[in-house]
């Protein structure tokens, strides 16, 4: 498994990276990072596509799935196949959100290890294709060494983590008269995804490398402004549709 992941995923994204290195002006390791991650992201933008538009009609449906959990409160199985009934009306597929993060994982792992341990400044030549040259890499990016730790780009990853969950994730829900561990355990967890993550991702990136918060930022902010731009989309996908429903 560990041969296909290097062989699929980490070597044409280490390859990618010098081959960016070498064609940027200055060899700067830290514009190659973040074009090689724009880059990747807007390749997996379809997927991203799909994850967020079945979220977003979960968090259209929502109320209605709540009420038949409530409903069939006392009866799981009565409670699993109205769901799925009201799955099926209103054409939502319960697996179209986890496909395409499946596809993404190894994909976002292997470029991870590509700034992590891809060990800039120096130039694995093994790893290389025949065509990528070896470029003398300039590990400064406005005057911070991003070979060793920086606290600046460790703040700014709390920062860029802070604004996605801000983005991303849903509000966190009330208390209510009824608590159950399932509520508490949910809102708990997403306490910790909007305001803790984002704290060890800083002190990750700090105890790595200024590369790798290069790396956490620009997918954070990536993810923030892609957030925005597929609610935008959604939302005048749906009201376009009620539109036309309502016409006919």
């Amino acid at each position: 498994m560990m041969l296909v992941l290097k062989t699929v995923f980490y070597v044409p994204l280490y390859n990618g990276l010098i081959f960016l290195i070498d064609i940027i002006p200055g060899a700067s390791a830290g514009v190659a990072v973040i074009a090689l991650t724009l880059l990747i992201k807007l390749l997996l933008f379809p997927l991203s596509y799909k994850a967020s538009k079945f979220q977003y009609e979960m968090r259209i449906h929502e109320p209605e799935i709540n009420r038949l959990k409530a409903a069939y409160r006392n009866d799981r199985q009565a409670q699993g196949k109205a769901i799925l009934e009201f799955y099926r009306e209103k054409n939502i597929n319960p697996f179209a959100g986890i496909l395409p993060l499946l596809i993404q994982i190894p994909i976002v792992i292997a470029l991870y290890y590509v700034f992590y341990a891809g060990g800039l400044p120096s130039v694995d030549t093994a790893l290389l294709y025949s065509f990528v040259p070896t470029p003398d890499v300039n590990m400064h990016f406005f005057g911070i060494d991003i070979a060793g730790k920086s606290m600046v780009l460790a703040i700014a990853v709390g920062i860029s983590q802070l604004l996605q969950g801000h983005l991303s994730l849903p509000p966190i829900p009330q208390k209510t008269d009824t608590p159950s561990f399932g509520s508490d355990l949910a809102r708990g967890m997403q306490f910790q995804m909007k305001y803790i993550f984002p704290l060890v991702m800083g002190f990750v990136a700090y105890a790595v490398s200024g590369a790798v918060a290069l790396y956490f930022i620009t997918s954070s902010l990536f993810t923030a402004c892609q957030e925005l731009y597929l609610r935008r989309l959604l939302k005048k996908g749906i009201h376009s549709t009620h539109g036309s429903q309502s016409q006919s």
